[in-house]
């Protein structure tokens, strides 16, 4: 880097608001992404053994990230505020495959350069390389996901990469959740090894700092549901924005009537936009992450090869509304009754937001990428999203399918009541993706969604793994513990305890939970047990750890093991 006389740095000792992290590896380049709070300038990578290579970044702007009556910050806001954030990425090229190498970044601002810590990147790995994938998903800021990812390179030390199926944050658009809650849990402090979670068990105060993970190791996402931001405001709190996604074709509708008064040269791109920030959006994740794309679906599912996994990510999930059957809930089953006259605010169930049935655009996608050669050859054949096919917790019923609307009038006309329907027959993912992906010869489907840790394998040796217990548990749906379901409708039969699609869990293979009466545990729905779980691509095999916050310093316990 060249430098006139007056640009002449002094390091400073202040932070940059996110350590570096990975994504994207080639067979000869990564990208490096960093975060700053500051404009500033120069921003680059310093890179090889003597960090004497150079490369700059391309600096953008996030555009939807907000602060809110409910953000966790030393700083009070009355109503959605914008918060500015900028996104430095730079492309390392020329890389030796399979030699690792130090790296920094360095941002400056006001002529004072801040750097980070020294790091180390490596391009794609060759194939038959030896690689540790952590499997993990629903971080959400909860309690233990700080003590889940310290135990992680506390057990395995530094990954090769990390699997993450879904669900980063709670909120998408808040910023704080991203980088510097004041509770000390944020995504990427804990990822990075930055965290600084507090848990008090038996009086005993623990602080937990994450792992220093993927500044090392290229992080590779699924959208999970609360990647989705709804319907856009100025006003409502972020968390009212997040709850009021409505399906794109009811978006279209309200369009038809006002396309003249907001777009009457009819542009493309105004109506894009309008329809977009008047039904939901993924523009935070997307401005945030560079996984690899695929030609129909953009950042949205993808597919690639990493060492000897052909990783395949689809976007897989819906809304999450309650289950209470309340008449004044808008949750699954119904409308709330006091918006029966008022379409505006009605919420359409528990609508999916990008079709994965058979004949849609992802379908289609996917037939293709199972027939490649890149993923017939591969040595192991994954595919990630977020929604479960099979697991014991509660937010696999209804089924995945589109919300069959029953209107209920008085004999007057008046609206009584709005029941969303899910038939068990039109559950895309068993009906239409599911026998795919096994005709195709995939080993494990690995998802989340549940917070909890279950297996499977179907019939035909398929393993299905659900280890989403990091930071908190909504329950395992077994003996008296039943899923709150409709009774009303006899005919379409709401599963309420075990897996609704026909599996039995399978039981840890080395050292199972048990209950009070000495039962084994085919499952881990803790408040207080954290699971995580590690692919060894040397021998095949996935083995899940659990680690007990009640025994702070102790190690993480190996529990289950399985070979793919």
């Amino acid at each position: 880097m060249n430098l006139s006389p007056t640009q002449s740095f002094t390091q400073s000792t202040s932070s940059l608001l996110s350590d570096p992290f990975l994504q994207l590896p080639t067979a000869t380049s990564v990208r490096v992404i960093w975060f700053t709070d500051f404009a500033g300038d120069h921003h680059r990578v310093n890179y090889e053994q003597k960090l004497d290579k150079t490369v700059e970044a391309v600096t953008t702007k996030l555009t939807r990230v907000r602060e809110d009556q409910k953000s966790e910050l030393n700083k009070d806001y009355q109503q959605p505020t914008w918060r500015d954030i900028w996104r430095h990425e730079a492309i390392v090229s020329d890389l030796i495959p399979d030699r690792r190498i130090p790296y920094q970044v360095v941002s400056v601002r006001d002529g004072v350069e801040i750097r980070s810590r020294v790091f180390t990147l490596a391009s794609q790995p060759s194939p038959e390389t030896p690689l540790k994938i952590l499997l993990t998903s629903d971080h959400q800021l909860m309690p233990m996901t700080a003590a889940n990812l310290q135990k992680v390179e506390e057990t395995v030390g530094k990954v090769d990469a990390v699997f993450f199926a879904g669900d980063l944050v709670n909120i998408s658009d808040r910023a704080s959740e991203w980088f510097d809650d004041r509770r000390g849990g944020a995504f990427f402090p804990c990822l990075q090894g930055r965290a600084r979670y507090e848990i008090e068990k038996d009086g005993v105060k623990t602080v937990y700092r994450g792992g220093e993970l993927i500044q090392h190791a290229p992080l590779f996402t699924a959208i999970g549901n609360h990647e989705v931001m709804g319907r856009f405001s100025q006003t409502n709190s972020l968390k009212e924005q997040f709850d009021d996604a409505i399906p794109r074709v009811r978006a279209e509708k309200h369009y038809q009537r006002v396309a003249e008064q907001i777009n009457s040269s009819d542009d493309p791109q105004v109506k894009a936009a309008w329809l977009k920030a008047n039904s939901f959006n993924t523009d935070t994740y997307e401005e945030i992450f560079t996984p690899p794309q695929s030609i129909p679906g953009g950042k949205h599912y993808y597919a690639v090869t990493f060492g000897d996994i052909r990783l395949v990510v689809l976007y897989v999930t819906n809304i999450w509304r309650s289950p209470d059957l309340d008449p004044e809930v808008k949750g699954r089953y119904q409308e709330r009754t006091s918006d029966l006259e008022r379409p505006e605010n009605w919420g359409y169930g528990q609508h999916i937001f990008e079709p994965i049935a058979k004949g849609s655009p992802q379908y289609r996608w996917l037939e293709t990428e199972l027939q490649s050669e890149a993923f017939q050859q591969a040595k192991y054949k994954i595919v990630m999203f977020h929604h479960p096919p099979h697991t014991l917790g509660g937010n696999i019923v209804p089924p995945y399918t589109d919300p069959l609307p029953r209107f209920d009038y008085a004999a007057d006309g008046t609206l009584r009541s709005i029941r969303y329907e899910y038939p068990q027959a039109n559950d895309y993912i068993i009906r239409d993706l599911i026998p795919l992906l096994e005709s195709a010869g995939v080993q494990l489907v690995f998802y989340g969604h549940s917070h909890l840790w279950n297996r499977f394998v179907s019939p035909s040796g398929m393993h299905f793994l659900e280890t989403s217990n990091v930071g908190n548990t909504y329950g395992a749906h077994v003996g008296d513990n039943k899923r709150p379901v409709p009774k009303d409708n006899p005919d379409l039969n709401y599963v309420q305890i075990g897996d609704p699609n026909g599996l039995e869990p399978v039981m840890p293979t080395i050292a199972p939970l048990q209950d009070d009466l000495g039962h084994e545990l085919p499952y881990i729905a803790s408040n207080d047990i954290t699971v995580f779980s590690i692919l060894d691509t040397a021998t095949g095999t996935i083995t899940s750890y659990r680690y007990d916050i009640r025994q702070p310093g102790s190690a993480a316990i190996e529990f289950d093991s399985f070979l793919l």
